[in-house]
């Protein structure tokens, strides 16, 4: 954990805060594809659901929804399933069936899945030996070959309410096998584009550094010093809680909780577990701000002389897709917020960045990225790509459907470069 803190501060969530072309293996972008558009909604409480694994069965294609539960997926016309699989945590899956032409506006009612949820909790089975059983399967559990995946990587800076910075990646991801470490993991910038706010109040201007690292540093499963660091576990306490689904497969839900007082800032949250081969589907975590003065040399850099910051919030999401029995990364989410003030003002600002990442497609690859090519942990992608420009930006490419306010705030931000 110690090493987490280290590598936060430079790879992942670094906050700087200032006054003032590679080849993608992923689908054919100039072949002709289908869309299939819609809306995830719980059944029982018809509230939209957010975050949600939207996949082609068979393929390595797909996304999530949005945080309006919305979503849009391209296939080109090379895949041989045209099914559409939705699946999201704690309920059945669902499946679209699709001939050869696009659907729109399609409305998925995803049942909870009861037997499951009444499922009484073991509570013989101890939960920290879990954890070290399913620590000992990573390297069975996830791809024994190097891998090169595409994604879509999205990060924007809000100041209050109103976004400042919206900044959107196609990325390329290099993985090697999980039974090696993640030093020649590395991500490459495909295409990608901004907006930043042009007003003279917005020149506090906070930059993401690394940004799009977070796919190789937040990959927990493949980078144990983040959060599965067997040294590490003497520090934490673990709860079982109730079981629940994932992809129709019964998982475990083991809580853990800080229970050591160490140099530097621990985590809370929730890790769930494959039933049947102990693999690591999903983590959900917090910086602990207990100590406040901890968190921040957790995640601040630099700052401008009479700045004051104080951390609010730091959280992670992280999921994995099986297929064939063999666990892939799929979705990265990473928040933080927190305050800043000048010493001669009286009130502070809410700042808040938010940082996603999902895989869209990827095949098996030996040959991985050139070190001078890649995105380095010291870039900021706003510095790397150009303004926004034509709408059909993305072409064939699959990313996250931007929210509603997202296009709002687009659509304002466009207006101030006018």
């Amino acid at each position: 954990m110690k090493t987490l803190c280290k590598q936060i501060v430079e790879c992942i969530i670094i906050l700087l805060i200032l006054s003032g072309t590679s080849s993608l293996n992923a689908q054919d972008n100039n072949g002709e594809y289908i869309t299939i558009s819609g809306v995830v909604k719980d059944k029982s409480t018809k509230k939209r659901l957010e975050y949600v694994n939207v996949t082609i069965p068979g393929s390595n294609i797909g996304t999530v929804t949005n945080g309006d539960g919305e979503f849009l997926v391209k296939v080109n016309n090379f895949v041989v399933s045209k099914n559409v699989e939705i699946s999201h945590i704690g309920y059945n899956n669902y499946i679209i069936p699709v001939k050869n032409q696009s659907i729109s506006d399609v409305t998925v009612w995803l049942s909870p899945n009861a037997n499951v949820l009444r499922e009484v909790i073991i509570h013989a089975q101890d939960p920290r030996s879990l954890v070290e059983a399913a620590i000992s399967k990573i390297s069975s559990n996830y791809s024994p070959k190097s891998n090169l995946f595409t994604g879509f990587y999205r990060e924007t800076a809000q100041k209050g309410r109103r976004y400042i910075n919206i900044s959107e990646a196609i990325i390329d991801i290099y993985k090697t096998s999980y039974g090696e470490r993640v030093d020649k993991d590395r991500v490459q910038i495909f295409k990608g584009r901004k907006l930043l706010s042009q007003k003279q109040s917005d020149t506090l201007v906070v930059k993401l550094l690394g940004g799009p690292n977070l796919s190789v540093y937040a990959d927990v499963a493949k980078n144990p010093d983040i959060l599965l660091d067997l040294e590490s576990l003497p520090y934490y306490s673990f709860r079982m809680e109730e079981s629940t689904t994932i992809d129709n497969r019964p998982h475990y839900v083991i809580n853990f909780q800080p229970q050591a007082i160490l140099p530097y800032a621990l985590y809370y949250g929730k890790l769930y577990i494959d039933k049947e081969n102990l693999a690591f589907s999903r983590a959900e975590f917090n910086l602990s701000m207990d100590d406040r003065n901890k968190a921040t040399r957790a995640i601040l850099k630099k700052k401008p002389f009479g700045l004051r910051f104080k951390p609010l919030e730091v959280s992670f999401l992280v999921t994995y897709k099986q297929r064939n029995n063999i666990s892939y990364l799929s979705y990265i989410r990473n928040e933080v917020r927190f305050k800043c003030d000048w010493k001669r003002k009286l009130f502070s600002t809410n700042y808040t960045i938010l940082s996603e990442m999902v895989v869209t497609d990827g095949k098996e690859q030996k040959e991985g990225i050139p070190y001078k090519v890649a995105f380095k942990s010291n870039q900021s992608l706003s510095d790397k790509v150009e303004d926004f420009m034509d709408e059909d930006f993305w072409g064939a490419y699959n990313i996250i459907e931007p929210t509603e306010s997202l296009e709002s705030a687009v659509y304002k931000l466009k207006k101030q470069h006018d």
